[in-house]
């Protein structure tokens, strides 16, 4: 009987280091970063909590922007390795494209 006891308290402290892990990859995963590259947006759909910071990395040589369709945000034209970010804050769904190359569209969904 002991043993099981034992074993189950040992099971409780794995358990809750295991939830410790798991919020620690919760709260990183509070920036989430896209790159651009190749005429296209990786990953080309994200999901984030409210709050998050998303950022974008132009990887291509030649600029591109990052807008949203309803104006939440807009980059200037970024050049190789620019960065462009911005926090999202109210839930929804986001669209953008660049708009040099409008056939370049990526969504984000915020909860």
């Amino acid at each position: 009987m002991r043993k099981h006891r034992f074993s189950a308290a040992v099971l409780g402290v794995l358990l809750l280091i295991g939830t410790a892990g798991s919020r620690a990859a919760a709260a990183d995963s509070s920036t989430v970063a896209v790159q651009i590259d190749n005429f296209s947006f990786t990953p080309q759909e994200i999901k984030v909590k409210a709050g998050s910071t998303i950022t974008w990395t132009n990887r291509d040589d030649i600029p591109h922007t990052v807008v949203s369709t309803d104006e939440a945000f807009k980059s200037k034209a970024l050049d190789t390795d620019d960065k462009f970010t911005t926090t999202l804050t109210k839930p929804g769904t986001y669209t953008y494209f660049c708009s040099i190359h409008p056939k370049m569209t990526g969504k984000i969904v915020v909860e």
